[in-house]
């Protein structure tokens, strides 16, 4: 029960952070991705680099255990879907969790994404099976790999003998620039 409410809480937290940042307005996301309003790819490169230095930086100095980091495997399957999820993110500007945080907020269009994103999700329960048998569920680049070797793991590098670690970190820290350096606004154009 403890761990449902943990998730609730911290699940509310995260859509009303989503909220505050403009992502439940799917204008503003479609202008990030025309480029033409950068606020929220800001915001997204510098989440995604302080979650990476501080995950990494744990890492190394041993706050973090890395017994508890779970590599995805990769197949056919999560790049088809990684398409499929784009497609979808630009022709409604919203990805699942900007698309359930709109949906709280009461926007209809959030609520009829996220009613979509159900009946999808059921047309692939349904269709599983048949999915698993065209193969495009089966292992490619070695199911779980990681960019860098990882202490503590015993998953796979891409870079055997390249610090996970400091990939991670360096990867965080370029993420950071990025934010750092991009304009809210190419061009000053008015979004």
């Amino acid at each position: 029960m403890t761990t449902l409410i943990l998730a609730i809480v911290i699940g509310g937290a995260f859509g009303f952070v989503l909220d505050r940042i403009g992502a439940t307005n799917p204008n503003l996301i479609i202008g990030m991705l025309r480029l033409s309003n950068l606020h929220l790819m800001k915001t997204i490169f510098l989440a995604i680099g302080t979650a990476s230095v501080l995950l990494y930086a744990g890492l190394m100095l041993g706050l973090v255990d890395p017994g508890h980091l779970d590599v995805k495997d990769a197949y056919w399957g999560v790049f088809i879907g990684g398409v499929l999820l784009g497609l979808g993110f630009a022709v409604s500007g919203y990805c699942p969790g900007t698309g359930l945080a709109a949906a709280a907020t009461g926007r209809w269009d959030g609520v009829v994404f996220v009613l979509g994103g159900l009946l999808g999700a059921g047309a692939y329960m349904a269709t599983y099976a048949w999915v698993k048998s065209t193969g495009v569920l089966d292992h490619v680049l070695g199911g779980k790999a990681t960019l860098g070797t990882l202490s503590g793991t015993n998953y796979p590098a891409v870079l055997d003998g390249v610090s996970g670690e400091w990939v991670g970190l360096a990867l965080g820290v370029a993420f950071i620039a990025a934010a750092a350096v991009l304009p809210a606004r190419p061009g000053g154009s008015a979004d």
